[in-house]
């Protein structure tokens, strides 16, 4: 079957599918996510559920397993109930009751088995490999997905409602809807591109792009926030990417935007490695090796990683520019000509721009002062409310320029994240990755490349700091029984974890990427989900094969290493 139009011109059902309706993917999803909820849980997770202090689960206190974590918090009042039996408080026979809002009594919801706690995990692994496939396919538009992770957690109460709905409402996601809106008064003003100018001057041509601006863009993404940067400067670039085909007379060169922004996304997500303060992942390892008594100096991580940060931009520049370049329908683009030209038709800094930039570097030195404390979300939520008071953008501007579906997208793999890690999910996945390595890597060096895979591959699916608290507990005690330095583990797996390239939700930079590589002129998306798959898969491996030849059988082999604590 093909579409039809029917009345008012809406497409009639049809089984080939378009994008955000595709019947037969969605049969096939659905009826396989059917059939996995049906099966019974493994052993393995009604074991790791029963499990007394499971290393890397954070247990509420008064609790000694993740059943009773999930109890203590979907069934209160039987919980008490337990726990003052246990305490020999009060009779195994007596019932727990719970008042209801008339003030009758009646018999409240018993505990719950660890079959059921082993349930509520496998389904939320099963929900996060369901939303990856509707996601990675549009058989669902963007937005219906997102709301399919509410729906689904609410029916089988995963977590209490008004939990759910704070696990939407995270700081990451105040942070890109406030940075997207940001985006849109920088690119309004035109301060994109005397922004633009800064960074591309001397950017003349592909070669320099690739492997001049992509190792520049990364170092930078080591120190300041990788998603700020590549929400600022995708205006500039689908500028250039316009006059660029304009000059050329072509409509469209998708190849051109793929390589101008993917490109530059990738080689932001790679920035992590660099230092301490790429990200929550980094300090949240530094902790761990803190916690396991070998702590490691902002200085020393450095050391160690920011060597392998403009190797892997050049390494992933190259690849880009193998892939893409022979598909360019443009001859050839000089970003700095581009860029040149629309600043010297601007004039001098001066009104709304002007308050524009200052709005922007106070931004910057929010973030940079307020730190951790504060969030990211907080601070950009702020700057939005002054380009409002300002009058530098409007709520129709923030409407049109702000992609909602791709803010909702990063709402919902932040609830699931919340999800699986409150009922072990997360924590299930990571011991069944590191059952499944082999021998060989769990031995001397080759163990950092072993948790290096695991990292990189649970990257794409959580964030990357779900992924180091879930990992961290986990590989770090097995340095020890390898006879390799604690640091090196560590370090792997933190490192492995900036790379999700592969899934539009691995992180918020790739979920900026897709909503803003848009026509200037037409609004029309040139980035499509799939192109994650597609090119990003490829960068993992590129990444991994940088972090293990480059570094860990590298240049770590002749750098001095601290004598084990």
């Amino acid at each position: 079957m093909h579409v039809q139009s029917g009345f008012a011109g809406e497409p009639k059902l049809s089984w080939r599918g378009v994008p955000g309706f595709k019947p037969i993917l969605l049969i096939i999803g659905f009826g396989l996510f059917i059939l996995a909820v049906l099966a019974p849980a493994p052993q393995s997770l009604l074991d790791l559920v029963t499990k007394k202090a499971p290393p890397g689960y954070k247990l509420d206190r008064g609790t000694e397993t993740i059943a009773e974590t999930v109890n203590r918090k979907l069934r209160p009042e039987a919980f008490k109930a337990y726990q003052a039996q246990k305490e020999g408080k009060t009779a195994a026979t007596d019932k727990p009751h719970v008042a209801t809002e008339e003030g009758a009594h009646e018999e409240a919801k018993p505990l719950m088995t660890a079959e059921q706690v082993a349930f509520l995990a496998k389904l939320m692994v099963l929900l996060l490999l369901l939303c990856a496939f509707l996601w990675g396919t549009e058989s669902l538009p963007i937005g219906a997905t997102d709301l399919l992770v509410a729906v689904i957690m609410y029916v089988f109460a995963v977590m209490p409602i008004n939990d759910i709905a704070r696990a939407y409402m995270q700081d990451a996601v105040f942070f890109i809807f406030g940075i997207l809106a940001v985006a849109v008064g920088v690119s309004k003003t035109g301060l994109d591109k005397r922004i633009g100018l800064i960074l591309l001057r001397y950017i003349k041509g592909p070669k320099a792009f690739a492997f001049i601006f992509y190792p520049a863009i990364s170092v930078s993404a080591s120190f300041l926030s990788e998603h700020a940067l590549v929400a600022l400067l995708i205006p500039v670039l689908m500028g250039v990417y316009k006059v660029t085909c304009r000059m050329y007379g072509v409509e469209k060169d998708r190849a051109l935007a793929l390589f101008l922004v993917l490109g530059m996304c990738f080689a932001a997500n790679h920035g992590g490695p660099g230092s301490p303060a790429a990200g929550g992942r980094n300090a949240i390892m530094v902790g761990y090796l803190a916690a396991q008594g070998t702590p490691i100096s902002f200085g020393d991580w450095m050391k160690y990683g920011m060597p392998f940060v403009p190797v892997a931009a050049a390494c992933i520049g190259f690849y880009m520019y193998l892939v893409l370049k022979p598909k360019f329908k443009v001859k050839t683009f000089n970003p700095s000509e581009v860029v040149l030209a629309e600043v010297k038709k601007m004039g001098k800094l001066r009104g709304r721009e002007a308050l524009m930039a200052v709005i922007l570097v106070a931004l910057v030195v929010a973030w940079v002062v307020l730190g951790e404390h504060s969030g990211l979300g907080g601070p950009t939520l702020y700057a939005v409310m002054a380009m409002f008071l300002g009058r530098i953008i409007t709520w129709s501007d923030v409407q049109s320029g702000v992609a909602f579906d791709v803010v909702g997208l990063y709402a919902a793999s932040c609830a699931m994240g919340v999800g699986l890690s409150f009922t072990g999910g997360a924590l299930w996945m990571a011991h069944a990755f590191v059952g499944a390595m082999p021998d060989f890597l769990t031995k001397g060096d080759n163990l950092a490349i072993g948790v290096s895979l695991l990292s990189g591959t649970i990257t794409n699916f959580m964030s990357d700091g779900a992924t180091v608290a879930a990992l961290g507990p986990i590989v770090l005690p097995m340095a020890t029984i390898a006879d390799v330095h604690a640091w090196k583990v560590g370090l792997a797996t933190a490192f492995a974890s900036s790379f999700a390239n592969a899934l539009v939700v691995g992180t918020p930079n790739n979920a900026i990427a897709f909503s803003m590589c848009r026509d200037p002129e037409t609004g029309e998306r040139l980035m499509e989900v799939t192109d994650f798959i597609k090119y990003g898969v490829a960068v993992v491996f590129i990444a991994w094969a940088v972090l293990w030849f480059w570094a860990i059988l590298g240049y770590w082999q002749f750098l001095s290493w601290p004598a084990k604590f």
